[in-house]
């Protein structure tokens, strides 16, 4: 009888006879017919090998004596196959006294030798104990089989509820994150997300400006579910270790892991209620995770995550979350900083941007009403002259804001060529006081300068007197009428120190970092309004940097002055060279005088071609006037002009094109092509290889006389090579 609860696994188990006479397996039938079992019959040891090939065997009844392969060849053919060599074999043999085969067949692993005839009964009870062995074996496999599948399907089963709350949460985080580009908003949300799903506290440290740590925002839950999350702000982590842990996680941008709080390399200080800061209260930290913010090649700072109360620690997928969510952190956290750069940068651009429109409009005023009253006094010679006085001022001005303009466009885009040589500190100087005097003298300032004995200093002189003058007239726009100003220069080892100090309104603490930046003013409401487009100090840093330089600024705060400080490299003094005995002293440059010249002024602004002429008239040319290319080609060879000034932005036929066909006419070589064009890139200029010379509107009177006076008419000026090979290859 089989075993209880077999029936339900297998009802029956195989049984292979193995006999050449017929007759026996009807007696086999017959005796094993009450098992009930599923009996395979074979006549031979081929047959036999054959069927355990196929099918599972309980038990095999295995005649001896068979023709062929007999019983025990079979038997150890049986035996050689990894899977029936545990198939328990009974011999059947008329034969039991030979001893040599019976200790052969216990050899190959028989269980017994019975003498037929046998006793059906004990036939039948042997084969009934291997058969149940074999139900309750099967019975074993299968038990272990399904418990070996229960238990995968409940990992399984796990790891997708695992992986279903993981991409539940990161969803929500994704979704908390990005919701807002404030900062704020993704520092408050770290800690809602990150407690309790992943931690009992967490810190967010972010990194100070100069790169080591900042604030921390720590938060945590209580005991009690039902009370809301509590964060609170604190200048830095408490504990010296966890502190130092943080600096190195942001440092390296690696995260650390400390099953143990304090870690035993650490210091003893233990994170308990007791300790000076109460937070959490009353809370025992035994584990601590410290991941860094990084983005885009940058660690913002750093989050720590600790667990304590729920008991819990930090297994494999807890660590993968929390580094999943942190690098998400990460990207929240530098879109929202990049966001309010890109917002703060915008502000100051419409803020300059206006600033610009109302420093260009200042100096229109005084040019617009003195032309009005040179139309309404004409005969007033002394108000004919103050106007023209104030039309050249206010000129002046609006060339230096110009020329701000262009100066940052240039040192943006590393344009700007420097001349470094060793300079004298006190011809600088000078320069830079000439510049920066009407403005200090129109507000009344008491003005000192004080130069130290000093060495000579390395720079470019133009550049570096541009410098000191923006730094004094920032002073004198700044400092109340009849404040002090003081310029003072000194020698410091390997460098000369220029400090530019005032008394005036002082620049907040707030905006000291920033008062370099493009396009900035420390106070840019209308009331204290002192004109400039907030680019002179930019200028200043960058043409002192690119001069191997440094420039710093100090303020007490508002209304209590400012001081800049430059400091350039000093330069070896250098000997003048005597003069030779009896040389003559030169003399200064002479202008040459003005010859007369048919000149051609190309312009489609009437008002800019004929205040031109009348320039060159007053100065005895003879000028004629086209107001576009074609017009301009169609009078070059009637009235062969010795000089052209050409615009560049024509309609039509623009510039260059006038430029080329001009050259390719029978006497174009022989003619002075001047450029003269509102583009002042050095593509433009490199566009205009047909040209003599190229001019930036507005062009100075003086420079395009001279430069129209030189040498006689057939000998204008001496052309380039490659204006000469551009005239040939027509």
């Amino acid at each position: 009888m089989a075993h209880p609860g077999i029936a339900n696994v297998m009802d029956r188990a195989n049984i292979l006879v193995v006999d050449d006479r017929p007759d026996k397996h009807v007696v086999y039938s017959a005796v094993l017919d009450e098992l009930d079992q599923n009996l395979v019959h074979v006549n031979s040891g081929q047959e036999a090998l054959k069927e355990v090939l196929k099918r599972e065997f309980a038990v095999i009844l295995l005649d001896v004596n068979m023709p062929g392969i007999d019983g025990l060849e079979t038997a150890a053919l049986i035996r050689r196959r990894k899977r029936s060599a545990h198939i328990p074999i009974i011999f059947i043999t008329s034969e039991y006294g030979e001893d040599a085969r019976v200790a052969q067949g216990y050899a190959l692993g028989a269980v017994d030798f019975m003498v037929s005839p046998f006793a059906p009964e004990i036939l039948r009870s042997k084969v009934k104990v291997f058969v149940e062995l074999y139900l309750l074996a099967q019975y074993a496999r299968r038990q272990a089989e399904e418990h070996v599948a229960l238990n995968a399907e409940r990992a399984a089963r796990a790891a997708a509820e695992r992986a279903s709350r993981r991409s539940a949460f990161m969803a929500d985080a994704s979704a908390a994150l990005g919701g807002s580009l404030a900062v704020m908003t993704a520092s408050r949300e770290l800690p809602r997300l990150a407690i309790p799903f992943l931690a009992d506290i967490t810190a967010l440290t972010f990194r100070g400006e100069d790169g080591a740590e900042g604030r921390t925002e720590m938060a945590w839950s209580d005991a009690d579910p039902a009370q809301s999350l509590r964060t609170e702000s604190v200048a830095a982590v408490p504990y010296d270790w966890w502190r130092e842990a943080i600096e190195r996680v942001i440092e390296s941008g690696n995260s650390e892991r400390f099953d143990e709080v304090p870690p035993r390399a650490g210091s003893s200080s233990a994170m308990t209620a007791s300790a000076p800061l109460e937070i959490p209260r009353g809370t025992v930290i035994t584990s601590l995770m410290i991941l860094p913010l990084s983005a885009r090649g940058r660690t913002l700072g750093a989050i720590s995550l600790g667990l304590g109360p729920s008991g819990r620690v930090f297994d494999a997928d807890a660590a993968a979350i929390a580094s999943d969510l942190a690098n998400r952190a990460a990207m929240a956290l530098d879109n929202a900083l990049l966001y309010r750069t890109i917002r703060d940068q915008d502000s100051r651009k419409n803020e300059f941007l206006a600033m610009l429109a109302h420093e260009l409009r200042n100096p229109l005023t005084p040019i617009t009403n003195a032309l009005y009253i040179m139309d309404q006094q004409g005969t007033d010679a002394g108000k004919v002259a103050w106007a023209r006085q104030v039309i050249g001022r206010q000129t002046r001005i609006l060339g230096r804001l110009v020329d701000d303009l262009l100066d940052v466009s240039r040192i943006t885009r590393g344009k700007i060529a420097l001349k470094i040589e060793s300079l004298e500190v006190a011809d600088v100087v000078a320069v830079a006081v000439e510049t920066a005097r009407p403005l200090i003298d129109a507000r009344q300032h008491r003005f000192t300068v004080s130069i130290h004995e000093t060495p000579r200093v390395n720079g470019d002189a133009a550049r570096l007197a541009q410098v000191l003058a923006n730094l004094l007239n920032n002073s004198a726009k700044y400092t109340e009428p009849k404040g002090g100003i003081s310029l003072t220069v000194a020698g410091d080892g390997t460098q000369v120190v220029f400090r530019v100090q005032d008394n005036g309104m002082g620049i907040p603490a707030d905006s000291l970092s920033s008062i370099f930046d493009l396009f900035t003013q420390a106070d840019r409401t209308l009331d204290r309004s002192q004109g400039g487009l907030g680019i002179g100090l930019t200028l200043v840093r960058r043409l002192v940097e690119m001069q191997g330089g440094s420039v710093s600024v100090h303020s007490g705060g508002r209304d209590r002055g400012s001081e800049f400080t430059v400091r350039m490299p000093a330069a070896l003094p250098v000997e003048a060279p005597s003069a030779a005995p009896g040389a003559p002293a030169s003399d200064p440059p002479r202008r040459n005088a003005s010859r007369k010249k048919r000149i051609l002024v190309v312009d489609d602004n009437q008002d800019a071609a004929e205040s031109m002429a009348v320039l060159l008239r007053l100065e005895g040319h003879v000028v004629h006037i086209a107001y576009d290319g074609q017009e301009a080609l169609d009078l070059v060879p009637s009235i062969r002009p010795h000089a052209v000034l050409l615009d560049l932005g024509l309609p039509g036929i623009d510039g260059y094109q006038v430029a080329e066909r001009v050259r390719a006419m029978p006497e174009g070589a022989r003619i002075l092509l001047v450029a003269i064009s509102g583009y002042a890139q050095d593509t433009h200029r490199k566009q205009s290889t047909g040209f003599d010379r190229h001019f930036v509107k507005p062009v100075d009177p003086v420079a395009i006389t001279e430069l129209l006076s030189a040498g006689r008419p057939s000998e204008a000026l001496p052309l380039p090579e490659n204006v000469v090979a551009f005239a040939k290859k027509r």
